[in-house]
């Protein structure tokens, strides 16, 4: 959130559905299943940004989105090693870890190089390489805590800091992922849902520009599911888009300088 301390958390759930499908997931066996944070299927979490998190770094941002925490840093343009092929426009690095304590079971964190790669990809459209020739630009992102959602969180997260840093950008990138179980959607899945999905559905997009820079799909889905599931990530991406750039406004006013985590 881009807010005074003790204030609400943002939110960046798109709107309710008309159509309310709330019947057990086949993978649940509660005829009364609910989510375990009390979220309905299509809220998301609150999130807390915060710009310029690192002093050493070019660029920084910190994101909390519940208990998922990522903070990541900046460095750059700086120019190239000299063993690299003279190019005329820029080159991105992205290189993401997990602490040992990130998740329940030490060293348990996802696929660092997978990861490392969806976010080079979800990043690299939306950076004007052009901009900073025979330079790189390097992306750190460390997982704090491991809450789900992990990878939408690094990519906005990552998005914020390159903003912090001065790099430029056609538009801020913003994330959500969807899991399907059973016959529902939900939205910005905790660990839980994630280990019980019967499939994933992942969205990086430029929401001023309606352009997606990134899509990931697991599992086995409808036509008509993808179609919903596109629809909620990117009405969700649209309103975290404007809690991005509400952050980016209050760090420039300092009023994001002065918050607490």
């Amino acid at each position: 959130m881009a807010g005074k301390g003790g204030a609400t958390p943002a939110t960046y759930a798109p709107s309710p559905s008309t159509k309310k499908d709330k019947k057990k997931p086949s993978t649940f066996a509660d005829a009364d299943w609910v989510r375990p944070d009390g979220r309905s299927f299509h809220q998301c979490r609150p999130a807390f940004l915060k710009t310029a998190a690192v002093n050493s770094a070019s660029g920084s941002a910190y994101a909390e989105f519940g208990s998922t925490k990522v903070i990541v840093s900046v460095f750059g343009p700086r120019e190239s090693k000299k063993a690299m092929m003279y190019s005329d426009v820029g080159r991105l690095n992205c290189n993401v870890s997990y602490t040992t304590f990130a998740t329940p079971i030490r060293g348990q964190g996802a696929d660092s190089k997978e990861v490392s790669s969806v976010l080079h990809k979800a990043l690299e459209g939306a950076i004007i390489l052009e901009s900073f020739p025979k330079t790189t630009v390097d992306v750190f992102a460390l997982v704090l805590e491991s809450g789900g959602s992990d990878l939408p969180v690094i990519i906005s997260c990552a998005s914020l800091a390159l903003a912090d840093a001065g790099i430029m950008l056609y538009d801020l990138i913003t994330s959500v992922s969807v899991s399907c179980l059973g016959k529902n959607l939900v939205i910005d899945p905790l660990p839980e849902e994630e280990s019980n999905q019967d499939g994933s559905f992942m969205i990086a997009c430029m929401p001023s520009r309606d352009e997606i820079t990134q899509l990931t799909l697991t599992g086995e889905w409808s036509t008509p599911k993808i179609n919903e599931a596109t629809q909620l990530c990117l009405d969700a991406c649209k309103k975290l888009g404007k809690i991005m750039r509400s952050c980016l406004k209050e760090a420039v006013s300092g009023g994001s300088q002065e918050e607490e985590l």
